[in-house]
């Protein structure tokens, strides 16, 4: 199973009238946040596969448009039967905060052997630097991971494994981020993938303007890739 992963920048790669063909093995698209939402529109209409979303710290303009609450103190998780129609825009899931199996993934488990739904949770937004819209203090961010727990452990008793992709903005603090204060990751971070160990955490946020920067990072059994542009992760199906 092929993933196109995007973020941060529109990359004419992508963006382009051959992209049908150049990605034409691709299965599913993850858009790790700051992308106007009618580039994520045409990715998905242009390469017709499941495609899901978060936001970052810009490009906000539909942002309200899928929470109440602007400044987001406290969203819930959703569960699986509570899907709304404003989740799937633009033809992509929003995840969000939330957890999802996507039963259009399915995935044989090496563990197991047997086939189950590709599993994903995604967190939107960047750490708090100037009171900005989706901009959170590590003490929100890990209560936001704190809501998610129990869709994860219910993952682990029906399937075995807890998460096979973490979909976010920021990447983990110490990995891919940097020092000034908008784009330092978040510690929390490192926390969440220590245990419930997903298989890729796929992030934005960081452009990579140098090509000896560090794109790819092996944290234990997890894979951390930095999506700005495009990169194309593979799971074995």
């Amino acid at each position: 199973m092929k993933l196109l992963c995007v973020s941060d920048q529109i990359d004419p790669a992508v963006y382009s009238t051959t992209a049908k063909k150049r990605f034409s093995d691709i299965d599913a698209i993850l858009c790790a946040g700051d992308l106007p939402m009618d580039y994520i529109d045409f990715i998905v209409t242009t390469l017709n596969k499941p495609a899901y979303f978060v936001f970052g710290n810009h490009n906000l303009g539909e942002f309200n448009f899928y929470h109440k609450h602007p400044t987001l103190i406290s969203v819930p998780a959703h569960s699986y039967a509570a899907e709304t129609s404003i989740n799937h825009c633009h033809g992509a899931e929003y995840l969000g905060f939330r957890t999802h199996r996507a039963q259009e993934l399915q995935i044989t488990d090496p563990a197991t052997g047997k086939t189950r739904p590709l599993l994903l949770a995604g967190i939107s937004g960047s750490k708090r630097y100037n009171n900005g819209l989706n901009q959170y203090t590590e003490q929100q961010m890990r209560h936001k991971l704190l809501m998610m727990w129990p869709h994860l452990i219910a993952n682990k008793l029906k399937y075995g494994r807890y998460l096979d992709i973490f979909l976010t903005h920021a990447p983990p603090r110490h990995i891919h981020d940097q020092e000034d204060p908008c784009h330092q990751g978040f510690e929390c971070f490192n926390t969440f993938i220590e245990k419930f160990m997903p298989a890729w955490v796929v992030h934005g946020h960081i452009h990579l303007y140098d090509l000896r920067a560090e794109r790819v990072t092996v944290k234990g059994s997890t894979t951390i890739v930095n999506a700005f542009g495009y990169y194309i992760i593979e799971i074995p199906s």
